[in-house]
Parts: structure tokens; sequence; C-alpha cells
């Protein structure tokens, strides 16, 4: 054992019902990096249960995508049916992993449920994000190979085409979650995202509909709006950019018009806000209070696209979380998905504090 497992044990051998989150500040570490300690010594055999096997609910749950990203870009113009000249970087990424990281970098307790091959992707993942998310639901598959998506970006950071390999969601299933009853039901909210097949988000609404649980449903892209139920009861919040809302609502959406029909539309399925984002032209917020349009924030020096709307979920469901009203999380959401447009990572480093003193400005 490292020294830290030995530190842990020997805190629970003098205190076995100190809960994790006063044992982390026992230890001064952060609680998802004890609990995955915990679950790395019940593994090892060095602990064979708890005091008291009580559910623990404060945790926002996340499921979908985990994989690793691999970004091109590309120096000069884009020449298509040639070589283009790029630089490479490599980073840890996938929908609901990204929103995770996000919650919990905002102090948030959240845990990541998805699955991974046994190979080196897997663990650049587990070793990036454990100082942030609790990974003890995560489930090892073997002979599959982990998620990755690879993104061409020009000169300008804009995309020009993304490959994705996530065969390895479709192992997200119904009877995979139920091994996981007890995390799910007891989730303080739960994020899915459409890596997931349909009948397991389906599945996730149901039992958010039977446990009053807050649900998010995040589509990842157009091609994958077949994942999503056919109505949305249940459904807490549904965020989801223009092209997504088309697809899924077989409609045009070419002005401010048809974008506020999209969202009535979407409240009439059944879900009890919807958030449809317009990249520069803002966002449409609508509920039963009615519609409500807020501008987006003015980027000059746009460094990355691929983290933005991850960074807009996490910010308006911690907003929510804080007891914020969605109009006002909306407007941080805003604030912090401009600020990861600026930034070189997928996920920039922000902070309770920094939310804080936003929302006191």
């Amino acid at each position: 054992m490292n020294d830290k497992e030995q530190l842990v044990l020997q805190s629970i051998r003098e205190n076995p019902y100190l809960s994790q989150q006063d044992m982390a500040e026992k230890l001064n570490m952060s609680r998802p990096a004890l609990a995955n300690i915990i679950s790395g010594l019940i593994k090892k055999g060095e602990i064979i249960g708890r005091a008291y096997v009580l559910p623990e609910k404060q945790a926002i749950l996340t499921i979908g995508g985990a994989n690793v990203d691999r970004k091109l870009h590309i120096t000069n113009k884009v020449q298509l049916a040639t070589s283009n000249p790029v630089t490479a970087s490599e980073s840890v990424g996938g929908v609901a992993r990204n929103i995770a990281e996000n919650l919990g970098r905002l102090g948030n307790q959240v845990k990541l449920l998805t699955t991974l091959g046994q190979d080196a992707d897997a663990q650049m993942i587990e070793q990036a994000s454990r100082a942030f998310i609790e990974l003890d639901v995560i489930e090892k598959l073997e002979a599959e190979q982990t998620g990755s998506y690879t993104a061409v970006l020009d000169k300008d950071g804009e995309l020009v085409i993304a490959l994705a390999n996530m065969a390895i969601y479709d192992a997200l299933t119904p009877k995979l979650l139920e091994k996981h009853t007890a995390t799910l039901v007891n989730a303080a909210a739960i994020v899915i995202d459409l890596n997931c097949p349909k009948e397991t988000v389906v599945y996730v609404q149901q039992v958010a509909k039977e446990r009053n649980i807050p649900l998010v449903i995040v589509p990842v892209s157009s091609p994958k709006m077949n994942r999503m139920p056919d109505d949305l009861q249940g459904v807490s919040y549904f965020i989801c950019n223009r092209d997504e809302a088309e697809t899924y609502l077989n409609m045009t959406l070419d002005g401010e018009a048809s974008y506020k029909e999209a969202v009535r539309a979407l409240l009439q399925k059944g879900v009890a806000h919807v958030v449809l984002t317009l990249g520069e032209q803002g966002v449409i917020v609508g509920d039963n209070e009615g519609l409500q349009n807020y501008a987006a924030y003015a980027i000059e020096d746009v460094k990355d696209v691929t983290g933005a709307g991850d960074a807009f979920v996490s910010a308006t469901l911690h907003g929510v979380m804080q007891g914020d009203t969605l109009h006002e999380a909306v407007q941080f959401a805003l604030y912090h998905a401009a600020k990861t447009l600026q930034a070189n990572t997928t996920v920039r480093p922000v902070t309770q504090n920094e939310y804080n003193n936003w929302r006191n400005s």
C-alpha cells in the first residue's frame, strides 16, 4: 500500500463511523480522491464493509461518454483531399466526463458512470479525472477499446470534421445500470448524454420520474438525436443546439420566430425547462413562465470550441443546484462557456470561488 492508502486505513481504524467528507477534510484531500482510494482498498480486500451501509444522496451522477480527445489544428488554410500540416494535442474528454469534471471543479460531489476498456487510454482518463470525480461506478470491459474523439480544427479554432470511436458505449445498457441501482436512485441529480443507447435513456428517464430526481438530457450531436425518448415527461432540463432541435423536431429553424416555436414544441413534449443554444446569437430559455432571450458574450480570441457546450451544461446545473433560478444559472453558464472558448483546455480550471465572485459582482 502507498502512504495515502495507509493514512486512510488508519483513519478508518480510529473512527469507522466517520463520513467521507469529514475524513477528506481531516486528511486534507478532496472527497473524490478519498472515494477512489477507498474503492481501491475494497478491491484489495483491505476494507470489507462499512460501519453503516446506507446510500449516499449527495452526489450528482453523470452517465455517458468518457474518452480521449485528440485535436489536430491545421496551421494554414484547409485543403481537402490532400495533406494538411497540423499541430497535435491529446487530452481526456467525453460529454458526461467533461460535465462531471466541470461540476467537480465547482465543488459538487459527482460520480461518473461509464464504460472503459482495459487500455492505456482508460488509465489516462482515470488519472486525469480522479481529483474531481468519484470513479467507483465505472465499468471496465475486456476486449473493448476505450472511446476516442478526434477533432480537426482550422487555424481559427473552428471544427472542420470530427471522428468518433464510441462503440463501447453500446454496453451502457439498462442491465448494466441495474448493477448500480443504489447510486442511481439516490442521486441528487442525473445527467445523461446520448452516447447511451435509447433504451438506456428511456430507462433513466423512468427512474428519474418515479423518484422525482432532477434529470438533464444532453445531446451529443445531431446524428444521435434518434436516441432521444419519444416524449420528455420526467425530464427537468433539456439543453440542445439549433441543429439538434431541428433533427429531433423535424423542422427548419431559420430565425427568431422558428426558434421560439421549437422551444414551445419541446415544452409540449413534457420537459419542465428548455434551453436552446444558438452560438453567437445567445440562448433562449423556456418554461411554464414563458420564454426569455439571453445574449452571448462577445469573444474575439476563440482558442477552441469543443468544450464550451459541456461547460454551459455543467454551469447551468451547478447554478440550479446552488439555489439559483434557471435564468440566473444560464447567465453564469454563458460566462463560463465564453471563458472556456478562450481556454486551451477542454475543461478550464473553474472554481467555486469564481462562481461566488461572479454571483456577487
